[in-house]
């Protein structure tokens, strides 16, 4: 009896670490209210994570700052995996050149993934006229007090697309800093802001249904789930603007928790529905590991640097 009892002790007690492992919780943060572009993909990709990693993954959301705020508390947390952040491009290639922040964004983070690419939508809502994108810019050159645009935060990249959209069409437009897309979409919906630049995921939903119209898109090429919108430059505007969303960990991260991180961010975006799902919102599953997306990173804010530079744009 003792020994058996003995055994079963030993056995627990090996398999325990196990145990723990199992109910130790992953969180995915992200830096925008519940609704948006990045907590979406964040929820897609949590659900299908949490087989690969053998453990709960979940989604939580600290909004400010256009995302400044969370990677700020990032660079401080302990670097074992169970903190990442989803974050939008801006924050680390648009933001560096526009405010004092709190972290470095090359030296404060361990880049993990880069999970999609996308462009931009450019939606008018019922507080617009009816017609085509040269039709609304006429109207709001027209009328300047309305000739308004709505993104998803000050210093993100859709504020600096709509802002390389109003000089390269010659219509001065003001932008509307929202604190996320979600929010901002709701505007746009109800009549409050004319237009709005962000990511297809924020009104394509909306578009379909007839609130809302998306009159063009950024990238070079038609967005794969609007092949009917035609992008800025077929309709003789010259200009471009495209993004990605990277995940991120604390400074430090052992390399091979990270790939183990990575794998299961790659599998995950591998799955058809998954695909499909993010195709859906306009975005592009566009994986690449860590020492990709840090290239991409680099790229990217090489890129902006000259626009925002010459905007003269000064954060507050």
């Amino acid at each position: 009896m003792q020994r058996r009892q003995f055994t079963a002790l030993a056995a627990a007690t090996l398999t325990a670490p196990a145990v723990v492992a199992q109910e130790r919780t992953m969180k995915i943060w992200i830096g925008f209210p519940p609704g948006g572009s990045a907590d979406t993909i964040a929820r897609v990709l949590a659900e299908k994570m949490k087989a690969s990693l053998g453990q709960n993954v979940v989604v939580d959301n600290k909004p400010g700052a256009a995302g400044r705020l969370i990677l700020g508390e990032l660079k401080r947390m302990a670097p074992d995996g169970q903190n990442l952040v989803l974050s939008p491009s801006g924050a680390m290639v648009i933001a560096p050149w526009l405010y004092t922040l709190q972290y470095d964004p090359i030296k404060d983070f361990t880049p993990i993934s880069r999970i999609v690419t996308f462009d931009f939508a450019v939606t008018a809502g019922p507080g617009a006229p009816a017609g085509d994108l040269k039709s609304v810019l006429a109207w709001m050159k027209a009328n300047p007090a309305k000739a308004n645009y709505a993104t998803s935060g000050a210093g993100t990249v859709p504020h600096f697309a709509g802002m390389l959209l109003s000089q390269a069409a010659g219509v001065p437009l003001t932008h509307i800093a929202y604190k996320g897309g979600a929010p901002a979409a709701q505007d746009l919906i109800g009549g409050q802001v004319p237009l709005m630049v962000d990511t297809a995921s924020e009104t394509i939903e909306h578009h379909k249904a007839g609130k809302v119209r998306i009159l063009a898109v950024t990238g070079e090429a038609r967005n794969r789930a609007l092949p009917d919108v035609p992008t800025l430059k077929e309709q003789g505007i010259a200009s471009t603007a495209d993004a990605f969303f990277g995940l991120y960990g604390p400074p430090g991260m052992p390399a091979d928790l990270v790939a183990r991180i990575d794998r299961a961010v790659a599998d995950a975006l591998k799955a058809p529905e998954i695909q499909e799902r993010i195709y859906g919102f306009g975005l592009v599953p566009n994986h690449a590991p860590g020492p990709q997306l840090a290239v991409t990173q680099a790229e990217h804010l090489k890129k902006w640097e000259t626009p925002i530079k010459a905007s003269g744009f000064k954060a507050e």
